[in-house]
């Protein structure tokens, strides 16, 4: 739970106090109580008045009720049609990549997705990439290329899975192709950053001729732990 929304039901409830001890008394007892509550209250509201901290920006980029890439892209696009597969590994759940249309234009969809439940999250690899997701985005990126198509990417990563499968099938490797091709592209790529942009498996789909970034989402070359 983010903490102003721990502040919000703390003052919620300090609330719900002042007016049960206002309606059974005004005793000095009661009075002083009330006092020492309203007191609270202040220093609560001029807390969730205040300015973030960067640690609360990132709970909030992280926040599980943050909007996801699906649900942008329902919102945002139409006629999404998801592209599937690397063609030399498999498929990976945490990258989607399709055609749309936006506004009416032609346009391919690259986006990282986390998942919503338990389920969903474990499908979709907690949004954290193998090397086969950044192999079919790079694809998906020259289909748009060989079609003059512009490139939207949507981040939202903590980075790329760093598991033992992941570096024997070339994570590093793909990351760098990714890196290097996606400069070369002549289309054009607008990234946007809706939650976490972590690391290398961030910056892998987010090389683009504009990075936008969404309200309270951070960007970083390491976890905000590291």
């Amino acid at each position: 739970m983010a903490p102003t929304e721990k502040a919000q039901q703390e003052l919620e409830q300090i609330e719900r106090q002042v007016a049960e001890l206002e309606s059974n008394g005004s005793d000095d007892a009661t009075r002083r109580q009330i006092s020492k509550l309203q007191d609270r209250i202040e220093m609560l509201r001029r807390e969730m008045n205040a300015p973030p901290t960067a640690w609360q920006r990132t709970e909030l980029a992280r926040h599980p009720q943050r909007p996801q890439s699906l649900d942008y892209i329902e919102r945002v696009f139409t006629d999404f049609s998801e592209i599937h597969g690397d063609r030399g590994f498999g498929d990976d759940p945490a990258i989607i990549c399709g055609m749309a249309r936006f506004h009416g234009d032609e346009i391919v969809v690259v986006a990282t997705q986390k998942g919503r439940d338990m389920k969903q999250r474990v499908y979709r690899n907690f949004g954290t990439p193998h090397p086969e997701g950044y192999r079919k985005a790079l694809r998906v990126m020259h289909i748009a290329e060989k079609f003059k198509r512009p490139v939207f990417t949507l981040i939202d990563t903590d980075g790329a899975y760093p598991g033992i499968h992941a570096e024997e099938r070339g994570q590093a490797e793909a990351i760098a192709h990714n890196l290097r091709e996606m400069v070369r592209l002549e289309v054009p790529i607008i990234a946007t950053v809706i939650g976490v942009g972590g690391s290398g498996g961030a910056l892998a789909i987010a090389v683009a001729d504009r990075v936008l970034m969404m309200e309270n989402s951070i960007y970083s070359v390491i976890s905000p732990e590291g």
